[in-house]
């Protein structure tokens, strides 16, 4: 996020107009070269800089504006537990407590969702800044905020701001963080006083990275420039609930209540969601709706080659080049929890008392996140010594250093744990621009505009003009000008209006709408039953997630919270909508009473793992076309009724090595016909018998593990990677295709050179279980077209006609790919060595100076597990075996005995790059290990390592 640092590597000075920058990122190297070689002001210095913003966790310190004395108490990780006597100074103490372990943190997440970066980071961040400003999430937050949310959550918000700025009373930026010293060297940045709209803000940064199928969305688009309906429909399969169960298996709509009965005896969240007129239909295979958009597919292909379709329009040309410019875009935004949309799951289940060992619910949660150094959680007990009235909490969990409350936890009665839902709560509208309006049902309304002004450190401000359509749609494509120069050439079909001045993209999501969010966050860590959580988790508007619950008096639920857009008939929203015809206008929301949930299942248990909510022939709406598709879902179903068949029992530590499991459900498939290819080869033989006897299971130490999935990444890329577009294949892979167009350049042969574009973690096929799906289906087509890949280029690897060949050359491939990458012996290959976690300062330590990289960051850990397994630390097939997300923390609730849960986070407590509680806990995190989790009185005080007293 920050400007690029790194020196060049030329001998000769290079001649730039940014000498100034060059020359203030030079200080900054030579500053950290002094701190780290103790050079230049001696060893006294780089002592006192590393350390002077380390928090004070003994004595007593005096806060103005405390009612009373507060306790907080870290254990030897530096958890923080804090004692209170009313809510005001719980949340004030909450706020002080982050920000001494995490403000830095808390700024850069603060400019993320305001626009503001380049305040910090310099013009590098202009463009992140202009697309930021455009969504505008701390307009929205500051619309929460005055006119949304309650009286008491804007208390609690307020005495939380109170808490950050007594912190930074006083200090210098040196004595806040570390990289306040570097970033003092490059601009005179100054950290400004924390607000109640900056912790309000970030819940729309979560919210982004949580969206849903915006990316699904793009990527069907851009398929169309080389594919058919047919084919896009190959590789967005139906979801398989025959095999792989939907959440809510028990309950029903009633069609004459227009509510959900999920086996509560009708238990009502009150809501009053507008109900809207049409669920949509279809499974999102590309073809274009009624209506004469020019925007859907039209034609098909014969085969899954790279040749064009003969009937692609110019239109859908243009379409292409216009999302293909959203998605740089898009890509270029940093992450606030995710993987910018992409890859993201989570694991949470619960299992009833008359299945475990202590007659009481165990609650399991893992949520699967980018990793990022610190963790985006932040650990923390908030107690009120005397829950009252006037002290209404007693909570413990994970936190978002930034924001009051528990986010996922438990406190003194319940449980609960989130994981996403994926349902769409986004569409992408193209726009008819004329002049300085757009056209809607064959009249032109202008837009409503603003401007805004982004302040640049190290440079002069930029004013940009934001444009909205009358319902408040933010025109996405004024942020790129590749957008602007497409739309004003671009030609269209005559069922398309006429172009005028070009298309534009307009995007629809819900967060955009102010909600309460933030209220139900309080709520649900004040909730002490069922109802009191459903009323809640209602108020819970975005990201709308799948909600786990357990109490102490042994019952189990899950419900789905959010506001969930209904549609046109015909309209699934799986492609982007015609934003002239108002018919493809949202027609509402589902209503929150009519919303699917489940309480006390027969069954005894609950799993959510991003797999479908309900099955799409017991519900009326669409809540998706894009779920995931079960894999890890239905693993821990299996491992559970595996448990308990014949009356079997659970523990706490089984719920914790079922978060471990390392099984590869896709090499359950693909090994047994794998083994029987005739491989002649002898070196690629000696790999093939890796696979004999192996048990699935993707441990660290595996070599069979590291040749299947190098197998596997290269099927997906033989039998698909190389037939999808370039602006979906990873940069650097450059083939020899046949051409799109006439326009493109081309060789003697007639084809053309076409290089990918996406970064590594991004690109396709990712090789997750949408792409385990895909290849299942066309196990049984032995000769499908797909199977079919040319002999390599100068060499003797063959081509491929049918399923088997191609296995076969993905067999050799991988062998090579491994011998370059491992070695030639494979005694000394392993998984692990492949698959690595390296630990990422988010600014300083992904662009920063190499010496600041070495000090920030931390790693490599060498993981087991994999993509769609239980232990998801996945990686991305198309770009390589680093792992790109993971789960960001573990935690198992008993509910029996809070003081036997156990709960790890992915790095530690602390911020502070020299901490001790910097990466304490991420040893123990990638073997597997829980650490205690003290919730009582005598717990903590018997677990506490350090006291500081907050006094008014």
């Amino acid at each position: 996020m920050p400007p690029n640092t790194t020196a060049s590597s030329g001998q000769k000075p290079g001649k730039s107009g940014r000498k100034k920058g060059r020359r203030a990122r030079l200080v900054v190297f030579v500053l950290v070269l002094a701190i780290v070689g103790g050079v230049a002001f001696g060893a006294y210095w780089t002592i006192s800089t590393v350390r002077a913003s380390f928090p004070q966790t003994k004595g007593s310190i005096s806060l103005q504006g405390l009612s009373g004395p507060v306790d907080v108490k870290r254990d030897s990780y530096g958890i923080p537990q804090i004692y209170a006597s009313s809510d005001e100074d719980l949340f004030m103490a909450q706020g002080y407590v982050q920000a001494q372990d995490r403000f830095y943190e808390m700024d850069v997440r603060r400019h993320m969702t305001s626009g503001r970066l380049s305040e910090m980071f310099g013009k590098s961040q202009v463009d992140n800044d202009e697309f930021l400003r455009t969504l505008g999430w701390d307009r929205v937050a500051k619309e929460e905020y005055d006119k949304k949310l309650s009286a008491s959550t804007k208390r609690y918000l307020q005495a939380y701001a109170k808490g950050v700025n007594a912190y930074l009373q006083g200090k210098s930026g040196k004595e806040i963080s570390l990289e306040y010293a570097a970033l003092g060297f490059e601009n005179d940045y100054k950290p400004a006083q924390w607000t109640p709209v900056d912790s309000v803000s970030w819940l729309k940064a979560m919210a982004w990275d949580l969206r849903g199928n915006m990316q699904d969305e793009i990527d069907r688009a851009l398929m169309t420039s080389r594919l058919g309906p047919k084919q896009i429909a190959d590789l967005y399969p139906a979801y398989p609930y025959s095999r792989n169960r939907a959440i809510v298996q028990q309950g029903q709509y009633d069609e004459l209540t227009k509510t959900f009965d999920g086996g509560d005896d009708g238990s009502s969240t009150s809501g009053s969601g507008t109900s809207g007129t049409g669920t949509g239909t279809g499974i999102g295979t590309g073809t274009s709706g009624s209506g004469g958009t020019g925007i859907g597919t039209q034609g098909s292909t014969s085969s899954a080659s790279t040749s064009t379709s003969s009937t692609s329009t110019s239109a859908s040309s243009a379409l292409d080049s216009q999302l293909e410019g959203l998605y740089r875009v898009l890509d270029d935004v940093p992450t606030a929890v995710g993987v910018n949309g992409n890859g993201i799951g989570s694991n949470s289940w619960v299992v009833g008392g008359q299945h475990t060992i202590t007659g009481k619910p165990l609650l399991a949660n893992d949520p699967h996140l980018s990793p990022s150094l610190p963790s985006v959680w932040y650990q923390m007990g908030l107690h009120c010594r005397s829950v009252s009235a006037k002290c209404q909490y007693d909570v413990t969990g994970y936190t978002f250093a930034g924001m009051p409350g528990v986010i996922i936890g438990h406190n003194q009665n319940i449980s609960w744990g989130m994981t996403n839902s994926g349902v769409d709560v986004t569409d992408l509208y193209l726009e008819k621009l004329t002049g300085d309006g757009y056209l809607y049902d064959g009249k032109v309304k202008p837009f409503t505009t603003r401007e805004e002004t982004i302040k640049v450190a190290g440079g002069e401000p930029k004013k940009i003009v934001v444009r909205q359509t009358s319902d408040g749609m933010p025109l996405l494509s004024d942020r790129d000008n590749e957008l602007v120069k497409v739309g004003k050439k671009a030609t269209v079909d005559t069922a398309a209006p006429d172009r005028g001045d070009g298309y534009g993209i307009a995007l629809r999501w819900t967060a955009l709408d102010p909600g309460t969010s933030m209220d139900a966050v309080f709520a649900m860590n004040r909730a002490t039953d069922w109802k009191g959580f459903r009323e809640a988790a209602a108020l819970f508007d975005v990201p709308s997630q799948n909600l786990i619950y357990a109490d102490t008096d042994d019952n189990i639920g899950y419900t789905l919270p959010g506001k969930i857009p209904t549609r046109a008939e015909g309209d699934d929203g799986s492609l982007p909508a015609p934003g002239w015809d108002s018919k493809y206008k949202w027609t509402g929301y589902i209503p929150k009473d009519a919303l699917p949930y489940e309480y006390n299942p027969k069954r005894g248990y609950i799993v959510t793992a991003n797999q479908a909510v309900i099955d799409q022939d017991k519900y009326p709406y669409t809540l998706t076309t894009d779920w995931g598709y079960g894999t890890r879902s239905q693993r821990i179903t299996d491992l559970i009724e595996q448990k308990i068949k014949g009356d079997g029992k659970i523990s706490t530590d089984d719920m914790r090595q079922m978060q471990l499991d390392n099984s590869s459900e896709i090499a359950k498939l693909l090994v047994p016909k794998l083994l029987k290819i005739d491989i002649g080869d002898k070196d690629v033989r000696e790999a093939q018998e890796l696979l004999e006897g192996w048990d699935y299971t993707q441990d660290a130490d595996s070599a069979a593990a590291a040749y299947f999935n190098a197998v596997w990444r290269n099927i997906l890329k033989l039998a698909f990677g190389n037939k999808l577009p370039k602006e979906l294949r990873v940069k650097g892979q450059c083939l020899w295709v046949d051409p799109v167009n006439s326009t493109a350049p081309v060789d003697e042969t007639g084809k053309v050179l076409e290089c990918g574009q996406r970064d590594a973690d991004q690109a396709q096929p990712d090789g997750g279980d949408r792409w385990f799906e895909v290849v299942r289906k066309l196990m049984n087509e032995p000769n499908s077209d797909w199977w079919r890949t040319p002999a390599g280029v100068g060499d003797s690897r063959p081509k491929a006609t049918n399923r088997d060949q191609l296995f076969k050359r993905a067999m050799i491939d991988a062998r090579w790919e491994l011998t370059s990458k491992l070695g030639k012996d494979i005694d000394t290959w392993s998984w692990g060595r492949l698959h690595r976690l390296f630990l990422k300062n988010q600014t300083l330590g992904t662009e920063g100076p190499g010496f600041l990289q070495y000090m920030l960051n931390r790693g490599p850990w060498k993981l087991s597990g994999g993509e769609a397994a239980v232990n998801a630390t996945g990686w991305n097939a198309a770009g390589g075996y680093e792992v790109v997300w993971v789960p960001s923390m573990r935690m198992v609730v008993n509910l029996a005995d809070l003081d036997k849960s156990k709960w790890i986070n992915l790095s530690g407590a602390s911020g502070h790059a020299y901490s001790a509680h910097y990466t304490d806990q991420t040893d123990k995190w990638a073997e597997g290990e829980l650490l205690d989790w003290s919730f009582s009185d005598k717990a903590v005080d018997d677990s506490t390592s350090d006291t500081l007293v907050l006094r008014p």
